[in-house]
């Protein structure tokens, strides 16, 4: 094998050799900086979606309103409220005594049929 000399004994070859390499070094540089600063970017944008979503975006000529949330966490805890009030047992109004009402009656129909 033959070993490698550190120079050609020519300068310009020399030269261009350096520059080759350092031109090659930058790029690489550069390269991987761009890498970077695009994954970075990329990262801002998922983030600012992010944030969008959790705080929801104002109206816009073409674009309705996308409530944040926290705005949605309450309108879905207000409608499982109405559900809840539905199906329990209270003044005589909701589903629940409806269905307890008619059971009676169909029960003491049932029983005076028999």
């Amino acid at each position: 094998m033959a070993a490698l000399s550190d120079s050609t004994g020519v300068a310009a070859v020399d030269a261009a050799v350096i520059w080759s390499i350092a031109a090659v070094a930058v790029a690489g540089g550069a390269a991987l900086i761009w890498r970077g600063v695009r994954a970075a970017r990329r990262l801002a944008s998922k983030v600012e979606d992010f944030v969008d979503d959790w705080q929801g975006v104002e109206a816009r000529p073409g674009v309705p309103e996308r409530p944040g949330v926290m705005v949605r966490l309450d309108q879905i805890e207000a409608q499982v409220s109405h559900i809840q009030h539905e199906l329990t047992p209270n003044s005589g109004s909701s589903l629940r005594d409806a269905v307890d009402r008619v059971d009676r009656r169909t029960r003491t129909m049932a029983d005076d049929g028999t």
